[in-house]
């Protein structure tokens, strides 16, 4: 494989895309260069000049960056997004990253996910920080600043803020209300 391929696929590159294709021997999966999915070992790659040639290597194209040019159907489309943030989370998570992420505009995955989902992103977000900052204040004795950088939200005073919109109490207060019982 030459260098400039290589450099390509770790560095995201768009520039390549349409240009080359990758597979990965390990998964089976073939990738655009700008592929977001995480970097594979450079001897786990092979480099196509085309999408046929490496479907008809037995290749199937990866379901991130979608390099057949078919879209997924809107309702897999949003699912993989809501497992990207219930799995990335505590991560700075924007509209930006995650339209980057899944190759949309931010107004159509914004749209698109609202329609089939009832909320927006954010607001999904920020219901899975809450969730896991209820389990860190039931199982531990973290302080709610720590628990709230945990989840992804640094600001305590934010934190706290957000917690109690989301739930009526304070984290706290939480907290006392789960040992009491």
């Amino acid at each position: 494989m030459q260098e400039k391929y290589w450099q390509a696929i770790i560095g995201n590159d768009s520039s390549y895309d349409g240009t080359f294709y990758y597979a990965v021997t390990t998964t089976g999966i073939f990738c655009r260069p700008s592929c977001k999915s995480r970097v594979p070992k450079r001897e786990n790659v092979r480099v196509f000049p085309d999408r046929q040639t490496a479907v008809a290597e037995h290749f199937r194209p990866c379901k991130r960056c979608r390099p057949d040019g078919l879209r997924l159907p809107d309702e897999e489309w949003t699912e993989l997004i809501a497992d990207y943030i219930k799995e990335s989370y505590a991560e700075p998570i924007t509209l930006s990253v995650l339209a980057e992420q899944f190759y949309a505009s931010v107004y159509h995955l914004q749209r698109t996910f609202k329609r089939l989902k009832g909320v927006t992103p954010l607001t999904y977000l920020q219901h899975q920080r809450i969730e896991a900052a209820k389990q860190l204040l039931i199982e531990t004795n973290k302080p709610v600043n720590v628990i709230g950088a945990l989840v992804g939200i640094a600001n305590a005073a934010h934190f706290a803020t957000v917690f109690q919109k989301k739930t009526g109490v304070t984290p706290s207060e939480f907290r006392q209300s789960c040992t009491t019982i």
